[in-house]
C-alpha cells in the first residue's frame, strides 16, 4: 500500500478540489470498463430442446430428424449433443459466447462432461463446435475443424443451412462412436486458429479495472465516505484503511463477487435439460 503510505492523514480541501478535477476522467474510464464488459457478454438464449433454432436456419423435417438422432444417441451413450442457431453474437467473439452458452446450459452429464454444442451465428456468418472436457480426446479440435471446413462451410456458402447442419451432426456422432478416420485425411496439417480476442485489450481492462476500482476506492473514497475510527484510520465497506505512514490494516480489497458460479442443468421445455456438464473451450470455429 505504497500509495496509502505517502498520503496525508486527512484529505485537505485542496486535495478534494484537486481530486475533483479527475472525477470526469475516472467516470470516463469507468464508462469504458462497463461498456467493454457489456460488449463481451451478449444475452444467451434459453435451452428449449436438443435443437434451439432461434435464427430459423433449419427446416422442420431436418430439425425433427436431428432431434431424433440426438435423443437416441444420448440414450445409448449418455452424451448430450445440442444444436443452436442465433441471429447475432452482439459483438462478442463466438468462442467465449459458445463456452458461456455451453456452461449455462450444462451440456453433458455432471462429472463426465460429455456434451457437444454446435453453434451457428447467422448474421455473423460464424459457426463453432464446442466440446465438453470429457469428449476432447475423442472429438478433437482437428475433427471439429474438419467438420466445419469440409462440411458446414461449403454447404452454407451454397445456402444449404439445413443440409450442412444435419451432415455436421452426423459426422459429430460418427466421431463420437469411434469412426473418425472417415473424416480425417492422413496428410492433413492442422493449424490452430488465432483468437479473436485481442490480448492487449484484455490486459488493458484488467490493469485499469484493478488500478481504478481498487486504488481509487481505497485511496480517495475511504477518507471521504468512510467512518473515522482513529488517527489516520477509516472504516469503509467493512474494511479498515490507515493513512499517513502506516500500512493498511484492512483485510485487503475484495471484488465482492458472488460466490456462486454458473448454474448448470437448467430446466427447459420439452423435457430436456443439460446434465450439468462443462467445457473448457475445446473445439473449433469457422466462418462462411
Amino acid at each position: 500500500m505504497g500509495i496509502l503510505s505517502s498520503m496525508s492523514a486527512r484529505p485537505s480541501t485542496a486535495n478534494i478540489i484537486g481530486f475533483g478535477r479527475f472525477v470526469p476522467l475516472f467516470a470516463f474510464l469507468l464508462f469504458l470498463i462497463v461498456s467493454a464488459s457489456s460488449a463481451v457478454a451478449a444475452e444467451l438464449p434459453a435451452l428449449t430442446g436438443r435443437v434451439v433454432d432461434n435464427a430459423g436456419m433449419i427446416d422442420a423435417s431436418t430439425r425433427q430428424s436431428i432431434v431424433s438422432k440426438l435423443e437416441a444417441f444420448e440414450k445409448k451413450t449418455s452424451a448430450q449433443v445440442v444444436v443452436a442457431t442465433v441471429d447475432s453474437l452482439d459483438g462478442e467473439a463466438i468462442e467465449p459466447y459458445a463456452n458461456r452458452l455451453f456452461r449455462a446450459w450444462g451440456l453433458g452429464q455432471a462429472g463426465d462432461d460429455n456434451g457437444v454444442l454446435l453453434l451457428v451465428a447467422k448474421n455473423d456468418r460464424k459457426m463453432r463446435i464446442e466440446v465438453g472436457y470429457g469428449l476432447e480426446g475423442t472429438l478433437t479440435d482437428l475433427h471439429s475443424k474438419l467438420i466445419i471446413e469440409n462440411t458446414m462451410v461449403p454447404a452454407f456458402r451454397a445456402g444449404d443451412f439445413s443440409g450442412g447442419i444435419a451432415k455436421a451432426v452426423d459426422q459429430i456422432l460418427m466421431v463420437l462412436e469411434g469412426n473418425a478416420d472417415e473424416i480425417t485425411p492422413p496428410d492433413y496439417q492442422y493449424t490452430a486458429p488465432e483468437s479473436d480476442i485481442d490480448p492487449i485489450f484484455v490486459i488493458f481492462i484488467v490493469i485499469w479495472g484493478t488500478l481504478f476500482i481498487g486504488g481509487f476506492a481505497s485511496a480517495f473514497l475511504a477518507p471521504i465516505f468512510g467512518k473515522k475510527i482513529g488517527k489516520n484510520r477509516y472504516r469503509w465497506l467493512g474494511m479498515d484503511f490507515e493513512f499517513g505512514g502506516g500500512s493498511s490494516s484492512g483485510g485487503g480489497w475484495s471484488s465482492g463477487s458472488s460466490s456462486s458460479g454458473w448454474s448448470s442443468g437448467s430446466s427447459s421445455s420439452g423435457g430436456f435439460s443439460g446434465g450439468g456438464g462443462s467445457s473448457g473451450g475445446g473445439g473449433a470455429s469457422g466462418s462462411w
